[in-house]
């Protein structure tokens, strides 16, 4: 059912076309959506690397109106804020979706147990469905609402299972495109939980061999600001590489400044770029955000640079473990039905037989999708759900 795409960029990211030509396609749908400007928020920071920020005043209720991009360069920043933008505006209800009602034991649908629900959760109620696409069994499957919409409000005599998210939220210039990204998101959420939950174990990788440039110029800009940057292997039993860039900034020890960023990839060096570019992000949007939260930036100073880093000592001690990252399989092909196959063995091989997709591409014609693989752990994003795979794990 995949078209052959090929990846025609290979640079922060893989994409089917370079995010100048994306900026292009898109630039001028923009105000359709309500975004009134993109800006530019690198200079918050000392490390330069390209952080934008897109504004739409629109957004739903429930719903964050300020998004962030981040990229090696500064045209990729602005694309994927741009692109951030689309997703939540796609993501958002509309009049021509279609949905029903019914009691899940009335329904030929997704178990919702299967998302990993809050142990709260009372199955009683009625529940809003939409039909998804299953990509293992090329057929149309109702799957709970609640899993596709952001912000969720169910209507009237329906319940909300939890609280809504965009994991598996994903853009791309073509529908492939952006449910491979959607599918790298989930997992790498996933691998993020099952680390967290553990806390650990730590494996650090050690890019200093590394011939990517890309990869170099970032740890540079890290490391002449004086902040110190680890990267960690993440990556599940699915295979898939998944990288966290955790930053220490020991010139402000300030704690607010104490963040990480997440990157998955079947090429582990764009896992890796990923993550350093997310890191960069999380401080620049971190700085914004303590500049407008005063409250917040009190609590952050009150709880202290040291006993945050005990509190999360997991992501800060020392590593039991180092990997190269030329010891990190590459698994990527060139175009994204192979990435998508491939994808799709390796979370068969982890017992994920089951992937959904709904096709969320609105009137503005710019691809977006929600991507759903139940089994799927969301610890990361959603304290309250915790799943087989963790419990199995700790």
């Amino acid at each position: 059912m995949f078209r052959d795409i090929p990846v025609r960029y290979i640079g922060c990211t893989h994409r089917a076309v370079r995010p100048s030509e994306t900026l292009k396609a898109f630039g001028d749908k923009l105000s359709m959506i309500g975004v009134t400007r993109i800006t530019e928020i690198t200079h918050l920071d000392r490390i330069g690397i390209p952080v934008f920020s897109a504004i739409r005043p629109t957004a739903e209720d429930g719903a964050v109106s300020i998004y962030a991009g981040k990229g090696a360069t500064r045209t990729q920043a602005r694309a994927s804020a741009m692109m951030e933008a689309f997703e939540r505006y796609s993501a958002e209800r509309k009049p021509e979706d279609e949905t029903f009602t019914a009691h899940p034991e009335d329904c030929d649908g997704l178990d919702p147990e299967s998302l990993i629900l809050p142990g709260s959760t009372d199955l009683k109620s009625e529940l809003e469905w939409i039909n998804a696409e299953n990509l293992t069994g090329d057929e149309e499957v109702p799957v709970p609402a609640n899993a596709v919409f952001h912000p969720y409000n169910p209507p009237e005599g329906c319940m909300s299972l939890f609280r809504s998210n965009t994991n598996g939220l994903a853009s791309g210039n073509a529908r492939e495109e952006a449910i491979f990204h959607g599918l790298m998101e989930v997992i790498e959420r996933d691998a993020w939980s099952l680390f967290e939950a553990r806390r650990g174990p730590k494996v650090e990788v050690d890019c200093s061999g590394t011939d990517n440039d890309i990869i170099s110029g970032l740890l540079e800009k890290f490391h002449a600001a004086g902040v110190e940057v680890t990267l960690v292997d993440l990556t599940a039993d699915t295979g898939v590489a998944t990288v966290a860039a955790v930053a220490d900034d020991t010139v402000l020890r300030d704690p607010a400044l104490l963040t990480m960023g997440v990157g998955t990839h079947l090429d582990p060096e764009i896992a890796v770029i990923r993550a350093l570019t997310e890191v960069a992000q999380s401080r620049a949007t971190q700085i914004h955000g303590t500049r407008e939260d005063t409250v917040r930036a009190e609590f952050m100073r009150r709880a202290g640079y040291e006993r945050m880093k005990r509190l999360n000592r997991h992501w800060f001690s020392e590593p039991e473990d180092t990997i190269t990252l030329d010891e990190m399989e590459d698994l990527s092909t060139r175009s994204f039905r192979g990435d998508l196959e491939i994808t799709l063995r390796k979370l068969r091989e982890s017992g994920l037989e089951d992937v959904f997709y709904v096709d969320l591409t609105r009137d503005v014609g710019v691809p977006v999708v929600r991507v759903i693989v139940p089994g799927l752990e969301v610890f990361s994003v959603d304290p309250e759900r915790v799943g087989r795979r963790i419990r199995s794990s700790i």
